[in-house]
Formats: C-alpha cells, structure tokens, sequence
C-alpha cells in the first residue's frame, strides 16, 4: 500500500541504483565475507587510494566547525575555480556532485512534455531525472559502443531542452574530441542547452580537447560538468563543480539545495585544487592498472572497446546475467547493465588481478 499521492511519475519510475556493496553481495548470495579471499568492489568507480595528506589534514582540521553551515554557494571554491579554469566566477556553479548539478539543470530547465536527448546507454541518472521531471527521453543509441553525434543532432526537436553528453562515456568508457561536438552544436538550436558531463575527464590519456576553452566561446549554450569525486578521491563528501554561460548559473543556483555543498567538501576540494599535482600521481597509477587491465582482456580474446575512464567495459549481452553473478559469488562486485555488458572500476592492482583470474575462470 501507498501511503498518501505522489506524483505520478514518481511513482511509476525506477530509482537510481548506485553500486552494489561487498557487505550487499555477500547477503544476496549467502557467503561469509570473511572467508572469500581477495574481495573487490568494483562497482562504483571508486578511487580506491585515499585523498593527498595534505587534503586529508585540511578535512581533519576543519572537522572541528561542522556544528556551523558551510558558505551555500562556496564562494572561496567557485573563486578558485575559477582561477585554476581561468575563467570568471560568475560562470562558475557548484553543487552536490556533477550529478547534483545535473539534477538542478534539469529542474531549471525541463518541465512535462520537454525532451532530453542522450546517446545511449550512458548514465543511469539520466532517465531518472528525466522522469523527476516529467520530461520525455529521447535516447539514441550508441554504434560500437561510442556516441553516433549526427544521429544525436537528427533526434533534436523544437521541443528538446537539454542534450547530454557522458565525456568519457559511463558505462562504454568511450569519449569523442570537442571538434566532433563542435559539429554537433553547429547543428542544434542555441536555445537548447548541450550538458558536456566530464565526471572522468582526468583519466582520459587521449587529447579530446578543452571545450571550456575551446567551444564555450562561440556556443555559450554549452554547459560543463565535472567533479572531485572520483580523479580526486573525494566521492563521499559529494563536490561537482559546472562551468556555463552566467544565466545558467543563475538558474541553476535557484534550485540549489540549501547548504547542498557542506563546509568540509568546501575545504576539501579547495586543498585538492592545491594539491592536484600530487593527486596527478594517483591517477596516472590508475590509468597505467587500466592500461594494463585493458591489455589483459585483449590478451585473453575479449573484444572491448578503449577505455577513456577508471574503468573498462565488457559488451556481453545476453551473457551479462550469467557472468556477473558468477563474479560476485566469488567476491567481485561489479556493475551490470542486463542484457547489454558489465562496467568495471579499476582498483587497486590486488583487485584488478583478483577481478581477472575469476574472469579467466568463468570464460
């Protein structure tokens, strides 16, 4: 029974699935944790190392005034934004997490009967904040596993708000240069919003170009989001940052959530953007596990596609509902997509080889 009248959209749709823990799998699947040797979550894209020291002080010694609000729109960190980005301020929004920024652009944007266009599949927040919304999904699929941006630009009509693009891909971990979603701007109307979502901008090693630098000028439509929660190891204090026009600034802070950037994610992401050489280490780590994850999968005769992100992405279909339970059973956590492949985060070299001899032994 449903206790009072929500909205109807609501309530027919699905809620957003984050991934499944060890604690989680071990439940469904009925074996002791404990006694599963070399357990890995590789569910959640996760940085597996901790945040810099010095980023870790910073959050300690600030623990201390967590009786007191944070500043709501994190002044000092949209400043310092903006000097790392060399852009103005007022262009500058942050949020609770990029994919907090992406639910405010959808609040201030589309309302019932707006279309929302996005390759897919691509990240499952998408369609929620769609249904959120009362919007209608325009969903176009993916060639080879990449964005097909000519079809994506077609599937674009008067009643589009908002194109999103996942750049690298999540779930595929493929990634287009901004030349190509140049040529997609020059094809949609300049009152529709083009969201370029770079959650995992860091680990890419090939240039796919700067479009805050490089297309933000001639299309002030387009809108970057990016994140400190996965490249900088900061997932759970939930800090996104967006770089937009500053018209959308000012209506995605109307929908911002009161204090939704807490003091100690204020103080963390302003010494991660002190410390980001330091975190530069860490990631060129994870893009060399990567790397050799992804030459391991090719060695074995897997056919995936190249990995952009903190993960790779294994196309199985129908024989997703068979393999990934498999995994977890023996203690690797991953995050499937039924009938279409499985996503794996990159871990720590201990995870990535436990991951790779339970593959090898299930193909």
């Amino acid at each position: 029974m449903t206790v009072g009248r929500p909205r109807a959209t609501v309530a027919a749709m699905a809620p957003y699935r984050p991934g499944k823990s060890l604690a989680m799998a071990a439940d469904e699947y009925g074996f002791d944790l404990e006694a599963v040797a070399e357990s890995a979550k590789l569910s959640s894209n996760e940085n597996p190392y901790p945040p810099v020291p010095s980023v870790v002080a910073a959050i300690a010694a600030a623990a201390g005034d967590v009786n007191r609000y944070g500043d709501h729109r994190a002044a000092e960190l949209r400043e310092a934004l903006g000097v790392w980005l060399g852009v103005d301020p007022e262009r500058v929004a942050t949020g609770c997490g990029s994919v907090g920024l992406l639910q405010q652009l959808f609040l201030a944007y589309v309302g019932p009967g707006d279309e929302v266009v996005y390759p897919w599949p691509s990240f499952e927040a998408y369609p929620v904040d769609v249904a959120i919304t009362g919007g209608v999904e325009v969903a176009v699929p993916l060639v080879n596993h990449a964005f097909d941006l000519d079809a994506v630009a077609n599937a674009v009509t008067p009643r589009a708000k908002l194109v999103v693009l996942a750049n690298p891909n999540n779930p595929t971990g493929t990634a287009v240069h901004v030349d190509q979603i140049r040529g997609l701007l020059q094809q949609v109307p300049d009152d529709v919003l083009v969201v370029v979502d770079e959650a995992y901008r860091e680990f890419a090693t090939t240039n796919l170009g700067d479009p805050i630098t490089e297309l933000m000028p001639d299309y002030p439509n387009v809108v970057v989001l990016r994140t400190f929660s996965k490249a900088y190891g900061l997932a759970a204090l939930r800090t996104g940052y967006a770089i937009a026009d500053p018209s959308v600034v000012t209506q995605i802070d109307k929908v911002l959530i009161p204090f939704a950037v807490n003091h100690l994610a204020q103080v963390a992401s302003l010494a991660a953007i002190e410390a980001r050489d330091e975190a530069r280490v860490i990631i060129d780590r994870l893009v060399s596990e990567r790397d050799r994850v992804v030459d391991a999968l090719r060695g074995y005769g897997w056919e995936i596609p190249d990995a952009h992100a903190n993960f790779v992405w294994l196309p199985l279909g129908e024989r997703t509902d068979e393999v990934f339970p498999a995994l977890e059973r023996r203690g690797v956590v991953v995050r499937p997509f039924p009938e279409v492949g499985i996503r794996v985060t990159i871990g720590t070299p201990a995870e990535n080889d436990r991951f790779l001899e339970v593959l090898a032994d299930l193909d």
